[in-house]
C-alpha cells in the first residue's frame, strides 16, 4: 500500500464491522474516495467527530485493493453554523447528495471539490434563498449539461421565451410551447448564476421568482442524473 495526502469533504459514512465505518469522501486530487475509518465508532477513537458528513478535512490515507484506510484526520472547517441549525443543515445534505451522484471514483475533481468548500462556506456564512439551486445549476455546467438560456431550445428562436422544458434541457419560444411555463425574471437568474453574476444572484430575497427558479432547476437536475434528491422539497418550496 502507498500512502497519499489530499484534503476532502466527507459526502457520507456508513457502519463497517463491529467499530469501524466507512467514509466517503469527495477529494482535491484523487476523486471520489471510499476508505475505511478503523475504531472510529469507539468512544475513545482518536478520530472523535471529525468524519462526519459536511467535514472539511486534511487527511492521509493509506491506498488498499478495495478500500483506503484513514491513517490520520486535521479539520479545515468545522461548518458549526451548519451542523446547528436543521434548514441549513438540510441545503448542506443536499448539496453532498448531489456531489456524491456525480464526482468520479480515483478522479481528480479539484474544480468539484474547490464548488463544494465554496458552497459550504457561503452557506455557513450567509445562506441564501438560490444557494442550492445556484449550486445544482453550475454542477450541472460543470458536467457539461449547462440548459440552453438564450433561444428556444427545439427551433432556435430568440423569443418571446415562454415555457422551460426539462427534458429538452432549455428554455422554449410561444410556437414550441412545452414543459412549464417560465418568468423572465426567472431565466434571468438563471443566466447569471452561470454567466458570472453569483454573487448578485445571491443577495436575492426570497419570494415567487426564487422558488420558481428552485423547482426548475431541482426537475432539470434530477432530470439529468436520473435520480430523484432526497431532499427535493428544498426545491419545491413545500
Amino acid at each position: 500500500m502507498s500512502l497519499y495526502r489530499d484534503r476532502g469533504v466527507v459526502l457520507r459514512t456508513y457502519k463497517f464491522g463491529e467499530a469501524d465505518r466507512i467514509v466517503v469522501i469527495v477529494t482535491e486530487n484523487h476523486g471520489k474516495v471510499r476508505a475505511v475509518a478503523k475504531g472510529v465508532r469507539r468512544t475513545r477513537s482518536r478520530f472523535g467527530g471529525r468524519l462526519e458528513p459536511t467535514r472539511h478535512l486534511s487527511l492521509q490515507l493509506y491506498a488498499g485493493r478495495n478500500l483506503d484506510t484513514v491513517t490520520q484526520v486535521e479539520s479545515i472547517d468545522h461548518f458549526r453554523a451548519i451542523r446547528e441549525d436543521i434548514d441549513r443543515l438540510g441545503v448542506a445534505l443536499t448539496m453532498l447528495e448531489a456531489v456524491d451522484q456525480t464526482a468520479q471514483d480515483g478522479a481528480g475533481s479539484p474544480g468539484l471539490y474547490r464548488m463544494l468548500v465554496g458552497g459550504l462556506r457561503t452557506l455557513e456564512e450567509s445562506p441564501a434563498p438560490l444557494l442550492l439551486p445556484a449550486f445544482l445549476l453550475k454542477l450541472l455546467a460543470q458536467e457539461g449539461f449547462s440548459p440552453e438560456l438564450d433561444r428556444c431550445v427545439v427551433g432556435g428562436e430568440e423569443g418571446p421565451l415562454v415555457s422551460f422544458d426539462t427534458r429538452r434541457g432549455g428554455v422554449v419560444c410561444a410556437v414550441h410551447r412545452g414543459g412549464r411555463p417560465v418568468t423572465p425574471e426567472a431565466v434571468n437568474i438563471m443566466r447569471a448564476t452561470l454567466g458570472g453574476g453569483l454573487r448578485t444572484v445571491l443577495e436575492v430575497p426570497e419570494s415567487d421568482v426564487t422558488r420558481e427558479v428552485s423547482s426548475l432547476v431541482g426537475r432539470l437536475y434530477e432530470m439529468h442524473v436520473e435520480h430523484r434528491l432526497r431532499s427535493a422539497h428544498l426545491l419545491e418550496g413545500d
